[in-house]
């Protein structure tokens, strides 16, 4: 992962409606151009749901 986990949840998650559960925020990421490696860290996160982009930075900091 060569973004840091803020550049990641600003770039990737334009356009999420807050909440979103895992599932939609994938799609959303993937949709926005993610790369594999940061939607295989979302994927591993064990967080089904997400408030924010602050909960996408926090899985992203844990895994970076």
């Amino acid at each position: 992962m060569r973004e840091t986990p803020l550049e990641v949840s600003l770039k990737y998650v334009h356009g999420i409606t807050w909440p979103v559960t895992k599932p939609v925020l994938l799609e959303a990421m993937e949709r926005n151009g993610a790369p594999p490696d940061v939607l295989a860290a979302m994927h591993e996160s064990d967080k089904t749901r997400f408030v924010s982009p602050a909960a996408v930075q926090m899985v992203l900091w844990v895994r970076a």
